[in-house]
């Protein structure tokens, strides 16, 4: 292989650097400023020179994929860190001045930090969750960063300083050992952040000790490297450490999953991208791919079908369709049910049955994967047809419910049942469920979530 190229990475701090911004004024720069003391804000040169078309900017959708934009605060917040970013504010104040708006816009949704995380002996384990009974998520320490941050992400709370809501471990035994405990485990995700910022011998700590355990099947890695540093999986010895990590794990009868999240065609249109794609899968591991649904970058059903296709002429198999999250700059993002369901449906009928492995539009709320599965009437009320693809009971999982039609409605929370029911048929077991602890086997030997505090709003 080719020697690894240098990764270069533009933050709040270089804004100034990047050559490109340049062609926007200097009114639009501070705009950018004030948002991103807020939120975060990291990019690399692959991104700014491949992948963003700036003679498009504005409007063009990787930048606004990556580049922070004004309509992401409430006026008010977006005016007082404007007046101190055009003041010369200190970054001390900056930060202090930011942490009450980053309160405000939910920094862990769906009971991530309540209800997810998972105890031993009475107490929690740091740097891993535990929602569904298959699937542990585990957060490496050195991993919790990006090659380059999406301005829509739900996990943006691990970037910003707030230490006390960060997920993060750096010790692979603790998980081998949860992990080992537990047989229910069939699959360890890891994630962050990006574990694929790590170097191959960090990572190789984690994974190899799973390797060892009986009841592990797949090793899945959460990762946008695919797309904004495509170069991790092609160049340099560290590339070919990792795809040699891969051929291993299949050689031990484990899978390897690289998740890949692309949210738009263009993260896959330069030769390195499709590159990586086909390295992986030649060293063994599957390549899934899935995303949130992203006003201002892909709310159209051309720019997934495109996708999906490019994928499929790859071998990667088209995963998720997701709801954007409720958190974070979710105003300027989220998209209506409704609206969601036409995109996903006007790009899913134009592909073939080899790309119809994607699910969607998925909501990842409180009690489960939650899928609108489509919109009917049903003695004569209009509704949502709902069910879960994953929930923290399994046996909720693909039982059919119903909500009302509400077409502003952008998110789980904003739902009420239909036909006079008082509440959806999970919501009373999902309080029970959540104010009991752990994962633990009934009468009949089966493993069910009985989790972590009372129930969160969603």
């Amino acid at each position: 292989m080719n020697a690894a190229r240098k990764l270069e990475i533009y933050n709040f701090n270089r804004m100034d650097a990047i050559p490109q911004l340049a062609r926007l004024s200097e009114v639009e720069r501070d705009a950018m400023r004030a948002v991103a003391a807020v939120l975060p804000f990291r990019v690399n040169r692959y991104v700014i020179d491949e992948l963003i078309d700036w003679d498009r900017v504005p409007e063009d959708p990787m930048f606004r994929l990556t580049f922070p934009q004004r309509g992401m605060l409430a006026e008010d917040d977006f005016a007082a860190m404007l007046k101190l970013v055009r003041a010369g504010a200190s970054k001390k104040e900056l930060a202090e001045a930011a942490r009450p708006i980053q309160m405000r816009l939910n920094p862990h949704p769906a009971g991530q930090l309540a209800h997810n995380v998972p105890d031993d002996g009475g107490e929690p384990v740091p740097g891993m969750q535990h929602k569904y009974r298959e699937t542990v998520l585990f957060f490496p320490t050195q991993g919790q960063t990006c090659h380059t941050y999406c301005t829509y992400c739900f996990r943006w709370a691990q970037f910003v300083g707030l230490e006390d809501l960060k997920f993060a471990s750096k010790e692979p035994e603790r998980l081998a050992e949860y992990v080992r405990a537990h047989p229910e485990v069939t699959s360890v995700l890891f994630t962050g952040g990006d574990p694929m910022v790590m170097r191959t011998k960090v990572f190789r700590r984690y994974v190899e000790p799973l390797l060892d355990i009986e009841h592990v099947q797949s090793v899945r890695i959460g990762t946008k490297a695919l797309a904004y540093w495509p170069h991790r999986f092609v160049e340099g010895e560290d590339a070919d450490d990792l795809m040699r990590l891969f051929e291993e794990v299949a050689e031990r009868g484990k899978s390897v999953a690289v998740m890949g999240h692309y949210s738009h065609w263009k993260e896959l249109s330069t030769p390195i991208a499709e590159e990586a794609v086909r390295r992986c899968r030649s060293a063994g591991a599957v390549v899934r791919t899935q995303a949130p649904l992203i006003r201002h970058v892909n709310d159209d059903p051309q720019v997934w079908n495109r996708m999906w296709r490019m994928q499929l002429r790859l071998g990667a198999i088209p995963y998720y369709f997701f709801v954007e999250r409720d958190t974070g700059p979710k105003q300027y993002f989220e998209v209506p049910l409704a609206r969601a369901l036409e995109i996903y449906e006007g790009a899913y009928r134009h592909i073939s049955g080899l790309g119809r492995t994607v699910r969607g539009p998925s909501m990842s709320c409180t009690p489960g994967k939650v899928l609108v599965d489509g919109v009917a009437e049903v003695a004569g009320e209009k509704v949502f047809v709902l069910k879960m693809i994953q929930a923290r009971d399994p046996s909720w999982v693909n039982r059919p419910f119903f909500a009302r039609f509400d077409p502003n409605a952008t998110w789980m929370g904003d739902l009420k049942p239909a036909f006079g029911q008082s509440e959806f048929f999970w919501e009373a077991p999902l309080r029970e469920l959540l104010a009991r602890k752990s994962w633990r086997k009934n009468d009949s030997g089966e493993v069910h979530l009985t989790s972590f505090g009372p129930v969160d709003a969603e």
